[in-house]
């Protein structure tokens, strides 16, 4: 299976509506040069800026990492675990994370589970906020969880659940990789 192109995808999607680049851009509050390199570049800094389009253009976020319809119950096996998106920050050195989908295919979802790869940095964090709720519980490594003015550090097992309108940040903690599994619930 080939990795999924979401630029490619949000493009598409924004031109079957007839959509301008100026458009989208007033109607989601990003900048056109963003939204050019994610649709030519592929891409992404966070979550946020995704959600946004998504709601821009009505669809779920989903919609971007799907390319078949499977029935329930929905199995991903550990080996056909594929990573289907990177988002980078903007400053090339940083951390990245690494995001393997584990609801792609169950095309009426409510959630959006991950498996997700953090690389450490010392780069600041930036805080996003989005309607919603995340479910988040570390595998290995250490999690640096900020949330509002409160900073935590999750160790393996340890698990967090909030409000996402609040803003937040999440990053591996120290100079090792952290893994962790996230469940997003983005409200319609």
């Amino acid at each position: 299976m080939t990795k999924t192109i979401i630029g490619h995808r949000i493009k598409t999607f924004r031109e079957k509506q007839n959509i301008s680049l100026q458009e989208f851009s007033k109607r989601t509050g990003l900048g056109i040069d963003f939204l050019e390199a994610l649709e030519e570049k592929d891409k992404y800094t966070s979550l946020g800026p995704l959600l946004k389009i998504a709601r821009a253009l009505g669809v779920r976020l989903g919609t971007f990492l799907d390319d078949h319809i499977s029935k329930d119950p929905l199995i991903i096996r550990l080996d056909e675990r594929q990573q289907e998106l990177t988002m980078h920050p903007d400053d090339e050195t940083a951390a990245s994370l690494k995001y393997f989908a584990l609801g792609k295919g169950k095309t009426d979802r409510h959630m959006e589970p991950f498996f997700i790869q953090i690389e450490p940095s010392n780069e600041e964090h930036k805080l996003t906020s989005h309607e919603g709720e995340e479910f988040i519980i570390v595998v290995s490594g250490q999690l640096e969880v900020v949330y509002g003015k409160e900073t935590s550090i999750l160790e393996a097992g340890d698990s967090t659940y909030y409000n996402s309108v609040v803003p937040h940040s999440v990053a591996a903690y120290g100079d090792s990789k952290c893994e962790i599994y996230a469940v997003l619930y983005f409200p319609e």
